[in-house]
């Protein structure tokens, strides 16, 4: 399944003039960004150019790329979910009563999305406060120094730069496997998802695939993780093997399961005081 521009937005009826800048960075992530900001701060014209094609699911986001949109700052927010649903049930043994009530999803998912898009603004605030020019487009290299941005509502602007930055990051891969692209999410797709996805099986062991699973199960759904040949290939062998084979965290701890035992046991309380001496081997 391939996803062409001209199905995400009209065909453009016109081409304004040309636009020039010092710099044109490619993409409004954490790296892109920062980038734009500090050479505005330097004196420079810049320009960013942030587009996100709609994953197979549907799924797109605002400014700010993978880390604050699909990546470490909703993944943080679900391990701490995790977590603190995992202490809740711990905390039983402290004397608490915890409530056995199922967790909500929607409310996570509204929360999270809600903080999402407040740090995707504050982005598009520091922008228009450093002087860089955001546009809403996809953009493409007619020569080394210029390039063709399609807007949303089809138009197209044309760019050029004395120098452009590259930072367009990357986006998870699908097998190429009869109904993948039907049936599959991917981490793209699963902090914004309306209904809980229940029983999982989590395809691949990179850390994504792991950090996935880990709040999945935390959450208290059933998860399974699908690993061709070895875990987080490429990281250290013997913090993998520790993260794979740790079992879950006891949420019953119970530090102390014999209060009052015997200091000096008898290893034989019932001996025979006159043994035979002369046993029948036979018998």
């Amino acid at each position: 399944m391939k996803i062409s521009l001209g199905s995400l937005a009209p065909q453009a009826a016109a081409n304004t003039g040309p636009q020039h800048f010092d710099l044109v960075v490619l993409g409004g992530g954490s790296g892109g960004l920062a980038a734009s900001k500090t050479a505005a701060q330097l004196g420079k014209t810049v320009a960013v150019c942030n587009f996100v094609k709609p994953s197979p699911a549907g799924t797109t986001w605002g400014l700010g790329g993978t880390c604050v949109n699909v990546g470490c700052i909703p993944k943080k927010l679900m391990h701490e979910a995790a977590q603190l649903g995992q202490s809740r049930t711990a905390s039983a043994w402290f004397g608490w009563d915890p409530a056995e009530e199922d967790h909500e999803w929607s409310v996570l998912m509204k929360n999270v999305q809600n903080l999402v898009k407040s740090m995707s603004f504050a982005y598009r605030t520091q922008c228009t406060t450093n002087d860089v020019a955001l546009f809403d487009a996809f953009a493409t290299f007619v020569d080394p120094h210029t390039v063709e941005a399609t807007q949303r509502d089809g138009s197209v602007l044309t760019l050029t730069a004395d120098r452009f930055i590259l930072a367009t990051g990357g986006r998870p891969s699908y097998p190429d496997v009869p109904g993948a692209l039907e049936h599959c999410i991917t981490s793209d797709d699963v902090f914004s998802l309306e209904s809980s996805p229940g029983k999982t099986l989590v395809v691949g062991a990179s850390y994504v695939a792991l950090e996935c699973a880990g709040f999945l199960r935390g959450l208290g759904f059933e998860v399974t993780v699908l690993m061709r040949s070895v875990p987080l290939r490429g990281f250290d062998q013997e913090m993998a093997a520790h993260i794979v084979t740790n079992p879950d965290p006891d949420p019953d701890p119970d530090p102390d399961p014999d209060p009052d035992p015997d200091p000096d046991p008898d290893p034989d309380p019932d001996p025979d005081p006159d043994p035979d001496p002369d046993p029948d081997p036979d018998h």
